[in-house]
């Protein structure tokens, strides 16, 4: 039985998509499956609960059988997403990461639940790898619902912004050959990625 961590689980499918010709990125097939089952299969082991960001094709999301929650400002950008997580979520830590990541590490909230904790007084935990950081793979307090709240009615929207507006870690991932964080969004990654033999940076490790 997997041991609970006290970990909400986030999958981000909510994006526009437009550099994938405004397609619904998370339903887009990657060797056979939509690539939010890909993200789905790696996130779900790990954490005790599942939720997912998503603002089209709602019942096509909701197939997989967990709560499908939509932004209030659909055309926001991701950290609405993350706040509807937040706001939704029922246990104290929440761990995020984009549909269009196929490859993320088996142990991801672990390692960057540990990190937090190491942290005094940290709040937020990034994935890194080899110096670029990955802003959207990432875990997070519960209680810093309010903060998110309050820099998205301020008119922030970036990402970097926000998080720099916390006491953050960044955690590596240097241990994998390949970047496993890469993001499937353009038509060429995809293709790449579905040729027999692909090796593209950032391939399944």
């Amino acid at each position: 039985m997997r041991k609970a961590l006290g970990i909400t689980g986030l999958v981000l499918a909510g994006g526009q998509g437009r550099r994938m010709g405004s397609q619904d990125k998370g339903l887009l097939p990657l060797d056979g499956k939509p690539l939010i089952a890909w993200a789905l299969e790696r996130l779900s082991p790990q954490v005790d609960e599942i939720l997912i960001s998503a603002n089209r094709n709602l019942s096509a999301y909701a197939r997989w059988g967990y709560p499908v929650l939509p932004d209030l400002e659909p055309d926001g950008g991701p950290l609405y997403g993350v706040l509807r997580g937040l706001e939704t979520a029922h246990h104290p830590l929440l761990a995020c990461t984009p549909c269009d990541t196929p490859h993320i590490p088996a142990d991801l909230a672990q390692r960057l639940r540990d990190a937090l904790l190491l942290r005094e007084n940290a709040v937020l935990a990034v994935a890194a790898w080899r110096g670029r950081v990955h802003r959207l793979c990432f875990l997070c307090r519960r209680s810093i619902v309010a903060q998110l709240r309050a820099f998205l009615e301020g008119g922030g929207r970036r990402v970097q912004e926000w998080q720099q507006t916390l006491v953050a870690v960044e955690v590596p991932f240097d241990d994998h050959s390949a970047d496993p964080f890469i993001n499937v969004n353009t038509p060429a990654i995809l293709q790449n990625l579905q040729r027999p033999g692909g090796d593209l940076e950032g391939a399944a490790p």
